[in-house]
């Protein structure tokens, strides 16, 4: 039975989808996450650059083990447009033992 604790949800916000989508499409079939996740209609507000800003983007929510999350950071900055990529991650406490199972076969399979 796998433990939750070595699952997590990854998050990264992007310009658009299509570059969202890109991204997924490599991290997915790199086996660096199991299911990447493109959630458009996200508005951001933040500073940068001394500067309050605006920025309609597209988050890219992601499901991965702790394992690959080093390889995954590196493979995310290499793709990502921005000069400064949000790139957190959140342990999991809990989930389906099936879907983390799954998780696990899917992000070892490189």
């Amino acid at each position: 039975m796998p433990d939750a604790r070595d699952f997590l949800i990854v998050m990264s916000s992007l310009p658009d989808p299509t570059t969202a989508r890109e991204i997924a499409d490599d991290l997915v079939r790199t086996g660096l996450v199991a299911c990447a996740q493109v959630i458009t209609g996200v508005h951001s507000v933040f500073q940068w650059a001394g500067k309050q800003e605006h920025a309609d983007e597209c988050l890219l929510l992601m499901k991965t083990t702790s394992k690959r999350y080093r390889e995954l950071e590196v493979r995310i900055k290499a793709l990502h447009p921005y000069e400064l990529p949000e790139i957190l991650a959140v342990p999991l406490v809990a989930g389906l033992d099936n879907y983390l199972s799954w998780m696990e076969k899917n992000t070892d399979i490189h």
